[in-house]
């Protein structure tokens, strides 16, 4: 199918499109993941487990947020310096 034809398609919302991709083939762009070991102190792994299980997620979950977060603030704080 040419771009135009799936443009168009896709413009007039009235057809499920989906059929038309190639679902196996798909990506996330910077998902990799690569496995790291980290150790904590007891009374940090207890902390995370207590906020974790508040917020109803996993502890790795938790960490991957806040690293995120931590993470995505230094780029922000960083963009506003160069400024």
């Amino acid at each position: 199918m040419k771009a135009k034809d799936f443009d168009k398609k896709f413009d007039e919302d009235k057809i499920d499109i989906v059929e038309d991709l190639d679902l196996s083939t798909i990506k996330r762009p910077n998902q990799a993941q690569r496995r790291v070991n980290v150790d904590f102190p007891t009374w940090m792994i207890d902390s995370l487990d207590k906020e974790a299980s508040r917020l109803g997620v996993t502890r790795q979950s938790i960490i991957k947020i806040w690293l995120a977060e931590r993470l995505e603030n230094l780029t922000v704080n960083k963009a506003r310096q160069v400024r």
